[in-house]
């Protein structure tokens, strides 16, 4: 299964990755970071199928997807 990994220092709160994910796993949380930010999360990991566009999509590289092993992928890259 894969898993994401927020990076929640690093994270501005641009909610791109809510938005981009086919899954819909994403969502902006109550959470404030160092910076001053309310922070992405996973809602749902285990819907995730390891796309990667959140990771691709987010401008602080603030996302890292493990995928395991297994990739699904919904493009051609």
């Amino acid at each position: 299964m894969p898993g994401i990994e927020i990076d929640k220092d690093y994270c501005k709160g641009c909610e791109q990755c809510v938005r981009v994910c086919p899954m819909q796993i994403l969502e902006m949380s109550k959470e404030i970071n160092v910076k001053g930010y309310f922070v992405a999360q996973l809602k749902e990991p285990t819907r995730c199928i390891g796309c990667r566009i959140c990771a691709i999509t987010c401008p602080e590289v603030a996302i890292k997807v493990h995928a395991h092993g297994t990739r699904f992928a919904l493009f051609e890259y």
